[in-house]
């Protein structure tokens, strides 16, 4: 709301006054008429950004109006409760208004002094016909009320242009702070350690991820482009964010990452998928590492059971299948086959917590794909070796003594042995579970994606290089 800016006045809008603006240009005749009204004001040393915000208001107009007539006593405010009058304000009006009636003439012409600051104020009053006979006469009054409202509404439209241009910097500028504020692909893929850490991927991986799915996404979620939703699903999976802190981060509602992550997981596990392979004996061989040729040359796979957290159930038959013993709390179980090079090889669909290891692997498929002669390593926990001998394949697992008093040297030999190649699966599992997703209590409502994280998982690891020594 504007305020008089005259020393002492308190005028607003509320006050039943009209504002004028300090006069603004560059012409003499402005530059002029502004400096008067600045001593008149009291207000000499204002800067320009001062004055062009500045108000004056009609209180201190004898008429109520300000003029562009330099002989007019509104052509400069002049009423203050500060400033004594030589003369009644009515007195100086009554002679100006005398003096204008003397002027006034038909046929006449505008000061020469007025001239050069108004000649973009023509005002056609006549047709076409009657100027071919003739002027047309204009009244110095109508003359200038329609000049004072001509300039007026020139200094509005060069403010208001400023004003736009003004804002229009702003939101430029908000702009761009709102898209450093926001977590982007785009500000991240610079920075080889950011984008480590926030997906585990490098940027040669990432672009190949996203042309190798960008295909099979659907364009659903306009919110976001796509490497953004990218970025997003692997920031929760490798870092297990909740879904109100990525809609913080993205500036996103939590409906929207919900939506983008269970679309994206589902799409992710059938593509990827391919790279969880069961590999031919050939390739074993090719690729196997030194430490396994000297006492396990025949190994097909190492294999593990790995147990993740879920939300207590609230149906008690789910949260009696899913209680883990082991783990003393509701987990779903998955059987893990890491080849002796480092790679995931087979992953099993998620069981509940209370299913032994044994039951696992024989109902998960896992015995179907070994072939005669394989060796399988495994934990004791692992009581198989009969399915194993059913299919022509090997179970290795450590000696244990059975009542003996103790082990033989040779056991104890093949048993170290046995443990220093099985750390590999540890050490696969652990860069497996550095996708934090898979170390959260996973919601009781996201349990049925649960097996495609699983999947999606297990195959960016094979992605990584492998951490078994060649």
């Amino acid at each position: 709301m504007p305020t008089c800016c005259v020393v002492d006045c308190a005028n607003r809008t509320s006050c039943g006054v009209k504002f004028f603006r300090i006069p603004a240009g560059s012409h003499p005749f402005q530059k002029n008429r502004r400096h008067l009204w600045l001593q008149a004001i009291k207000r000499a040393d204002w800067d320009n950004a001062t004055i062009k915000e500045a108000r004056v208001c009609s209180a201190h107009f004898i008429s109520g109006e300000a003029s562009l007539d330099s002989s007019s006593p509104d052509f400069v405010p002049s009423l203050f409760v500060y400033k004594k009058q030589s003369q009644t304000p009515m007195t100086k009006m009554e002679r100006y208004q005398r003096k204008r009636k003397r002027d006034e003439r038909p046929d006449m012409q505008p000061a020469s002094s007025m001239a050069e600051m108004e000649q973009d104020c023509t005002i056609d009053h006549c047709s076409d016909e009657e100027k071919a006979e003739g002027d047309c006469p204009v009244s110095r009054k109508e003359h200038d009320d329609l000049c004072f409202t001509h300039h007026q509404l020139q200094e509005d439209y060069i403010n208001l242009q400023q004003d736009c241009f003004k804002l229009r910097s702003e939101n430029e500028e908000l702009r761009n702070e709102l898209q450093k504020s926001k977590f982007s692909y785009s500000n991240v893929k610079s920075s080889i350690q950011l984008l480590l850490f926030f997906t585990g991927l490098t940027s040669v991986i990432f672009e190949w991820l996203l042309k190798k799915l960008a295909g099979s996404i659907e364009i659903g979620h306009q919110a976001l482009p796509l490497e953004d939703q990218l970025l997003m699903v692997l920031m929760k999976l490798r870092m297990g964010l909740s879904n109100t802190d990525l809609a913080y981060r993205f500036h996103v509602t939590t409906s929207t990452v919900s939506n983008i992550y269970r679309s994206w997981i589902s799409v992710m596990s059938v593509v990827l998928k391919p790279l969880i392979k069961w590999p031919n004996k050939g390739a074993i061989l090719k690729n196997m590492p030194k430490t396994f040729k000297r006492h396990f040359k025949k190994c097909r796979c190492i294999i593990d059971c790995t147990e993740i957290f879920i939300a207590r159930p609230s149906n008690l038959t789910a949260r009696a299948q899913t209680w883990s013993n082991y783990k003393h709390s509701n987990t779903l179980k998955y059987l893990i086959a890491i080849t002796p090079a480092g790679a995931i090889s087979f992953l099993s669909s998620g069981w509940g917590g209370r299913v032994s290891d044994k039951q696992i692997s024989k109902e998960s498929g896992f015995l179907e794909l070994l072939e005669p002669m394989d060796e399988v390593l495994a934990d004791r926990g692992f009581l198989i070796r009969d399915e194993l001998a059913a299919c022509g394949a090997i179970l290795r697992i450590p000696h244990f003594t059975k009542g003996k008093k103790q082990l033989s040297a040779l056991e104890v030999d093949t048993s170290r042995q046995l443990s220093r190649v099985r750390i590999h699966v540890e050490r696969v599992i652990g860069r497996w579970k550095n996708f934090k997703i898979l170390q959260t209590v996973i919601p009781v409502s996201q349990v049925d994606m649960l097996d495609d994280v699983v999947i999606v998982c297990g195959a960016l690891t094979n992605l990584c290089k492998s951490v078994v020594p060649k």
